[in-house]
C-alpha cells in the first residue's frame, strides 16, 4: 500500500515571510493549554504583541485558568491569523504555533524594557500591567504549521519564524 504524499511542505522564503508577518501583526491569539486537574484541552483568547526579537508576549492574570495551566505545564499552542472580510474563512492564512511559555519574573533583567515595549503596542494594558497577579509571558516557538490558504501548508522551525 502506498503512502499518500505529506500535504505539509517544508518552509520556503514565501512561507517564512508570511509566518513572520502573522507573528508581527498579531494583536490576539487563541491559546491552547492542558487544564490542570482534568488533563483536558482548554482554549482561551489572549492579547498578544511581538517582543523584541519577534517572540510573542502576553500579559496574563494569575486568576485565569490558562495562567494556572501554563505554570503547571508550559507546553502550549497559539493560533494566529484573522479571516478576511470576504470569502471562506478557511482560505485566509493562519499560523498554528507550538510553544513553551516562560513567565518573566518581576525582577528579571530586561523586564522593564519588555513592559515598555508591550505597553507601546497595547497601551490600554497600562491599566492593569502593574497589578500583582499579572505576569508577562513569552511564548518561545518550538515548531509551527502555516496554512497559507487552500493547499498551501508549510512546516516551520523556530529559525524560520524569528528573524
Amino acid at each position: 500500500m502506498t503512502q499518500p504524499p505529506d500535504p505539509v511542505a517544508p518552509a520556503d522564503d514565501t512561507a517564512r515571510a508570511l509566518a513572520r508577518s502573522l507573528l508581527a501583526e498579531a494583536r490576539h491569539a487563541a491559546l491552547a493549554v492542558i487544564e490542570p486537574g482534568t488533563g483536558a484541552p482548554f482554549v482561551s483568547r489572549i492579547a498578544l504583541a511581538p517582543a523584541p526579537g519577534g517572540v510573542p508576549v502576553s500579559l496574563i492574570s494569575g486568576l485565569a485558568v490558562h495562567c494556572r495551566a501554563l505554570r503547571e505545564n508550559p507546553a502550549c499552542a497559539l493560533l494566529l491569523g484573522e479571516p478576511g472580510d470576504r470569502g471562506d474563512p478557511l482560505t485566509h492564512p493562519r499560523l498554528s504555533l507550538r510553544a513553551r511559555a516562560e513567565f518573566v519574573a518581576p525582577d528579571a533583567p530586561g523586564r522593564a524594557d519588555l513592559r515598555a515595549h508591550y505597553l507601546a503596542a497595547r497601551p490600554k494594558a497600562t491599566l492593569y500591567a502593574d497589578f500583582a497577579d499579572f505576569s508577562f509571558v513569552l511564548f518561545h516557538p518550538v515548531s509551527a504549521v502555516l496554512n497559507g490558504g487552500f493547499a498551501r501548508a508549510y512546516a516551520l522551525h523556530p529559525a524560520d519564524l524569528l528573524a
